[in-house]
């Protein structure tokens, strides 16, 4: 293929799913975008985009660029995936419309505030435990078991199951990369407790008046069958735990390394929300989206052939300088609002008003009662394929 590269396009030997591009994003970032708006990762064959406008391009575009030929790295054009299909991930209109109205309405910001008195119980709960030590790990004491509470509980699941979600969501993430050791331990991990997980997306596994009961209801009105509503709940449950445990540990991170900030969030609780989309937007925790193009299509001046795989950087454009001003200055009071953390178009992220009111719950139990957030050691970042990931922090506070 690299043959065929048109004259002009970049053709780097970048593995970004190699260890050193995994520890040190930033530098391979900047590397892609400075490459040029569309470039070619020789290892694997595909095409890259890095630059906000590019991967904002093909995010939006679902005609020219699918989501059905896989999300991840995999060509389900050329290649059988590891499972059925996501109606709601890897699939496009008008299949994917169905689905994506059905999530929508069972996640729309106005059915998710009635979540709000549990999660800001969940949240203060946790907060008292780690604040009477005074140290504390933000991954393993707060993020991930605030989200393993938290999350079964609003779901209808069964509450003691949140560790094994989390080995089943680590596994599914880690699948949209190559089949190296990361995956293949991912797998090892996951794919033992693939029956079960399955049975947790069952109707009779869902108590009454979570969100896998409202997901079912739409079989009741004729919008599903029970298969299709399973589906459905197994993508929203497998995606629904590690990156907004991620995004909250690197809020956590951000807040904790700026004390300036720190100190602006306890003084205002009407900036967690924008801490988060910050924290979003400078440490995406998706890295990256695959996109697959649907004919021969043009990018930038650059002819892209058809079914090909077009890997889009998110990470690198929420903080391309052509799109932000000072991207890498720390500030929870920007307009971040418009990051690609959460993807964009038809198939951005359809549970980000449950991930922005989980961590708008957590850090404002955390503001009200700790007058100061500061690191207690170096944090130890998490390998994985997709995720950019911690997995530990180390924090101290004192309280308010």
């Amino acid at each position: 293929m690299s043959n065929l590269v048109p004259t002009g396009v970049s053709v780097l030997d970048i593995d970004p799913f190699a260890e050193d591009f995994q520890r040190n994003p930033d530098t391979f970032h900047e590397r892609l975008r400075e490459a040029g708006p569309v470039v070619f990762l020789e290892r694997y064959r595909v095409w890259a985009v890095a630059r906000y406008a590019e991967v904002h391009e093909v995010l939006r575009d679902h005609e020219r660029f699918c989501s059905a030929a896989g999300v991840g790295l995999a060509n389900f054009w050329h290649e059988e995936p590891w499972r059925p299909p996501s109606l709601l991930v890897e699939a496009d209109p008008p299949a994917h419309a169905r689905p994506r109205r059905i999530t929508a309405r069972v996640l729309s910001p106005r059915a998710i505030e009635r979540l709000r008195p549990e999660l800001e119980r969940h949240a203060e709960e946790l907060v008292m435990e780690v604040m009477a030590s005074g140290r504390f790990d933000g991954v393993t004491d707060l993020a991930k078991p605030y989200l393993v509470r938290a999350f079964p509980d609003a779901f209808g699941l069964e509450p003691a199951g949140g560790e094994k979600l989390l080995r089943y969501g680590d596994m599914a993430f880690n699948l949209f990369g190559p089949r190296n050791r990361l995956s293949q331990e991912a797998m090892a991990a996951g794919m033992p407790i693939h029956e079960w997980f399955a049975e947790q997306c069952e109707r009779d596994s869902m108590a009454a008046g979570g969100l896998g009961a409202a997901v079912y209801a739409a079989v009741d009105r004729g919008e599903a069958t029970e298969d299709e509503a399973g589906m459905l709940v197994r993508a929203l449950i497998s995606a629904g735990l590690d990156s907004t445990i991620d995004a909250i540990v690197w809020t956590l991170y951000l807040l904790a390394t700026h004390s300036r900030e720190w100190a602006a969030l306890r003084d205002d609780p009407t900036l967690a929300r924008p801490a988060f989309e910050e924290a979003l937007r400078y440490y995406s925790p998706v890295q990256h989206y695959f996109r697959t193009t649907t004919r021969e299509v043009r990018l930038a001046d650059t002819v892209i052939p058809a079914q090909e795989k077009v890997m889009c950087f998110v990470g690198a454009a929420n903080r391309d300088p052509r799109e932000w001003d000072d991207p890498d200055r720390i500030d929870i009071r920007r307009s971040a609002a418009t990051h690609l953390a959460f993807g964009s178009g038809i198939h951005a992220c359809v549970g980000a008003a449950f991930a922005r009111l989980e961590a708008e719950s957590l850090l404002n139990a955390l503001a009200r009662q700790a007058r100061t957030l500061e690191l207690a050691g170096p944090p130890h970042p998490r390998l994985h394929n997709v995720l950019r990931a911690l997995a530990h922090l180390p924090l101290q506070v004192r309280t308010a």
